[in-house]
């Protein structure tokens, strides 16, 4: 089942996101040393003078709308990035795919064998992942989720994020204490509810981790909103599935449309996805927080939309200004990153720049990271479940990719 927030913060703190404090210091040398090993020795003896002609994890002919080019002709050094991805294909870590994406274009793509196993799984199994094969994203499913929510609220199905979360749930009036009554949706959206709500002690599936309770309850949601309040709304950041589960109700009641139904029409086919799942609880409701299936490719798609303020291929489809708040830091998260609406944000190292970026993550190694600045967008999927070593892999090999570019090929003049 779903790991934490922090990678998700405990193996998301204890698995993705802990060691999510490389991230937080770009100069971190513990994370993936042997990606930065490499990256080291390639600036030691450099690589040809004609690396332009060194090519490597060319992106797939598909007929998924995306248009292709190569590393060197998109503005990496192409022999550097070889070197990264190299490594990672012949590496033990369990990655399973990574997509570069570079102002508009995809510019490189990995794909590999690795044990997998979905949300539902106890036991992983091989996969020989390709252009075209599903992958669990985990937690990156609340990033969804919270661009939907701009949808929403942009078509008038939703009202002002300062409206309280009750107003949605008149049946629960036996909740309607003055402290709860005082809980927003910016509150859910941006995990500071103060609710009592525990994702980083014990494991995930246990009776001990609040998240498991979504899996099975009837009453989920009421559930989440009982719990006691614990801190003032809007002044502690605490990593919980639960407001996402919510927030994703209250998107179904305010507009009508189940999330799989208002994902399909009002995200998804306006992107050209057409391939994707969203995995169920017991009584076939829509994991929000944990369950989505994408392919890797279209998970770019998200980034690269992101990237354009909402735009895809000139068509708005989440309004600007959502996006804008979505990725603004709104809350210090305590491991040295900061969290928006459903969105994690932290910096990058580049050159002699530290750049913003913004990301979705999921338990196992999920990662959609975006940096505006570079125009940039990287998908990693991975199969480390509950490992917390995983995160700070991928967050280094995010990085190593990052430092690949070359000056002259963003938007820093």
């Amino acid at each position: 089942m779903e790991l934490n927030g922090t990678d998700e913060l405990n193996a998301e703190r204890h698995t993705d996101g802990a060691n999510i404090n490389a991230m937080a210091n770009p100069m971190n040398t513990r994370a993936g040393k042997p990606l930065t090993a490499a990256l080291a020795a390639l600036f030691l003896f450099p690589w040809p003078l004609h690396s332009a002609e060194v090519s490597c994890a060319l992106p797939a002919l598909t007929d998924d709308g995306w248009e292709r080019t190569d590393p060197a002709d998109s503005g990496f050094e192409a022999a550097a990035l070889c070197t990264v991805l190299d490594g990672v294909e012949h590496g033990e870590t369990n990655i399973h795919s990574i997509v570069i994406e570079h102002q508009g274009r995809l510019a490189a793509e990995l794909y590999r064998r690795g044990k997998d196993r979905s949300i539902w799984s106890f036991r992983a199994h091989e996969v020989q992942f390709d252009p075209k094969t599903l992958h669990d994203i985990r937690s990156v499913s609340k990033s969804v989720v919270g661009l939907l929510f701009g949808i929403a609220q942009q078509q008038g199905k939703v009202g002002a994020v300062s409206t309280p979360v009750l107003d949605f749930y008149p049946q629960y009036s036996d909740l309607r204490r003055a402290d709860r009554a005082a809980v927003t949706l910016e509150n859910l959206l941006t995990m500071t509810s103060g609710l009592e709500w525990n994702e980083s002690v014990a494991s995930y599936g246990s009776f001990g981790n609040d998240e498991t309770h979504l899996y099975w309850s009837w009453t989920p949601y009421r559930f989440v909103l009982s719990r006691p309040i614990v801190s003032a709304p809007g002044t502690r950041f605490n990593y919980n599935g639960g407001g996402t589960a919510v927030l994703a109700d209250i998107l179904s009641r305010a507009s009508g449309m189940s999330l799989r139904e208002l994902a399909r029409t009002a995200l998804f086919e306006p992107l050209g996805i057409h391939d994707w799942e969203w995995v169920g609880d017991l009584h076939g409701r829509p994991l929000a927080f944990a369950g989505l299936r994408l392919r890797p490719r279209d998970l770019a798609k998200i980034g690269r939309m992101v990237l354009d303020n909402g735009q895809w291929q000139g068509r708005q489809i989440v309004p600007a200004r959502w996006v804008e708040d979505s990725l603004r830091p709104h809350i210090d998260t305590g491991d040295g990153l900061h969290y928006g609406y459903q969105w994690w944000t932290g910096t990058v190292k580049w050159r002699d720049r530290v750049l913003a970026w913004a990301a979705a993550f999921g338990n196992g190694g999920q990662r959609l990271f975006v940096v505006p600045e570079l125009s940039l967008a990287v998908v990693i999927t991975a199969g480390a479940y509950n490992d917390s070593s995983i995160a700070q892999y991928v967050n280094q090999l995010f990085e190593d990719i990052v430092q690949t570019l070359k000056p002259g090929a963003t938007r820093i003049p």
